[in-house]
């Protein structure tokens, strides 16, 4: 049975408006994001940020993706991103042809320091 979170703030990622092709970009999974937030509420409003820019993205590229997002890096085959005021790292494979965001890892700034998340992105 699924669980109902549409009362609680903290959960209320919402879906990105549609690109000009009338196209959205398919993040998977925004599970990873509500969860995160679930244990860490500040969390919730920049990753919802995130989440709303990257559905409605035209991005084909990393250099169009580091139009929005400057600081976007490169790490093997992820992109990780610098979300909160630098306070969490969002790691995710992006599928440009397909328009698919695979997100691998939401960490803090500590929990990325500690690289474990690399292996999945280098291999």
């Amino acid at each position: 049975m699924r669980e109902d979170h549409s009362s609680s703030p903290v959960l209320r990622l919402t879906s990105g408006s549609q690109d000009a092709n009338n196209e959205t970009v398919h993040v998977v999974s925004r599970k990873a994001l509500v969860e995160f937030s679930r244990t860490r509420p500040r969390a919730a409003e920049p990753l919802d940020n995130w989440y709303r820019r990257a559905r409605r993205a035209t991005w084909n590229s990393l250099a169009e993706v580091r139009t929005d997002y400057p600081h976007a890096d490169l790490v093997g085959q992820c992109i990780v991103f610098n979300v909160g005021g630098n306070k969490y790292r969002l790691i995710v494979k992006i599928k440009f042809p397909k328009k698919t965001i695979f997100i691998r890892f939401v960490l803090t700034h500590e929990e990325y320091n500690k690289g474990g998340w690399r292996n999945d992105c280098i291999a």
